[in-house]
């Protein structure tokens, strides 16, 4: 985590109530074929690649955390450090900094495919940083599309026709591209890194 919080673009805030306004109405057209609910954590076990805007949101969720309740916080930035050390070990980037190498995404596809959120609580199986969480974890689950046709969890849309998943899809605005730019731009933070090296402090 950077030592002084960074300014998210103003649009941010927009663009996280579209993406929230967005998957509570598809939850509503879902309705029991979503079955994301607190505690189902499948999705947070296995690292992904977030972006600047994403380790930026989440860092200043933690500080929040950090005012309103600093124990938890403290129990993120430890889960935080404990992960980044066992990943540092075969790390596909440069573990001093956390960023990915572009170069190295194919050995990424099989990289701590096992390690647990640092943001998941393992006690609860709640996320600690919910509200300021990664855009990746803002439309897993529900019907999304992309270059690969429309893709949904695998726990989810058990026994919906095509028809009825296509139906429930959630819309994502294309607003994430132009804020990361802007973000980059004005913050000079560029390359992807993991939840990890953003909350390890």
């Amino acid at each position: 985590m950077h030592p002084e919080p960074i300014k998210l673009p103003a649009g941010d805030t927009q663009l996280v109530q579209i993406l929230d306004a967005a998957l509570a109405d598809t939850a509503r057209r879902s309705g029991d074929w979503l079955v994301c609910r607190p505690g189902c954590t499948q999705c947070c076990i296995g690292v992904f690649a977030i972006d600047q805007l994403d380790a930026a949101r989440l860092e200043q969720g933690l500080r929040e955390l950090m005012v309103s309740d600093p124990e938890r916080a403290q129990a993120v930035v430890e889960r935080a450090r404990k992960s980044v050390k066992g990943l540092s070990q075969g790390f596909p980037g440069d573990p001093a900094t956390g960023l990915l190498d572009p170069a190295q995404e194919g050995r990424f596809e099989e990289f701590a495919n096992d390690e647990p959120c640092a943001a998941l609580d393992p006690s609860t199986g709640f996320c600690d940083l919910y509200r300021t969480r990664p855009m990746t974890c803002r439309v897993f689950g529900p019907p999304v599309r992309s270059e690969e046709g429309l893709g949904v969890c695998e726990l989810c849309y058990h026994g919906a026709t095509e028809e009825q998943i296509a139906a429930c899809e959630m819309p994502v605005p294309g607003l994430e591209e132009e804020l990361l730019e802007e973000f980059e731009q004005s913050s000079g933070r560029r390359g992807q890194t993991l939840v990890a090296f953003a909350l390890a402090l």
